[in-house]
């Protein structure tokens, strides 16, 4: 199981995804069309056209993680969208309510006060 730690950047892409790609294909597609590093330890979060599924993809240091999860009912109805952006960025108390079918953006908690510094 991944955990999603506050410290942790999390993006969401916020156009469908194509749901037969893996992790090499999704790997792809936040290099080329979300222009970021896959191995960057970012969480990246994709859903499928229909809303019913979602994929987290991220790197841990030592491989890829990709995790599915879909709905047995309903939709992903709460979901970034911008026109301007490919992904938007969301906290991790937001991302974990977006994780469960939850509206994100009604999560009101307190700013992380203070960042963790990497080890380089």
């Amino acid at each position: 199981m991944i955990q999603i730690a506050p410290q942790m950047r999390v993006l969401v892409a916020t156009a469908p995804a194509d749901f037969r790609c893996g992790i090499d294909g999704l790997a792809k597609v936040v290099r080329a069309e979300l222009a970021r590093d896959p191995f960057s330890g970012t969480v990246f979060v994709f859903r499928n056209r229909r809303g019913t599924a979602i994929k987290v993809l991220v790197y841990d240091g030592q491989g890829f993680w990709l995790c599915q999860k879909r709905l047995s009912t309903g939709r992903f109805r709460h979901w970034p969208r911008s026109r301007e952006a490919a992904v938007e960025t969301l906290e991790a108390c937001a991302a974990q309510v977006l994780l469960a079918a939850g509206d994100f953006e009604s999560v009101r908690a307190p700013p992380v006060w203070r960042a963790v510094a990497v080890a380089s």
